[in-house]
């Protein structure tokens, strides 16, 4: 899989719902576990992942919805 935000590639390892509040207030957002292949994880939205053979596109293409 392929980070948009950060064109990082991995291997996708979970998919989470995952409260990111640090108040009172709960926020919950879907946050995707990516692991590079020198083994680091990192979470990006799951709304800014794609397949790694993904072909980029303009902007104004892409629907986010």
């Amino acid at each position: 899989m392929r980070d948009i935000a950060s064109s990082a590639e991995g291997e996708l390892m979970a998919v989470i719902n995952e409260n990111v509040s640090d108040s009172g207030v709960e926020r919950w957002v879907r946050l995707a576990y990516i692991r590079d292949a020198t083994g680091l994880e990192f979470t990006t939205a799951v709304r800014n992942i794609v397949p790694a053979e993904y072909v980029e596109a303009p902007e104004g293409c892409l629907d986010r919805r």
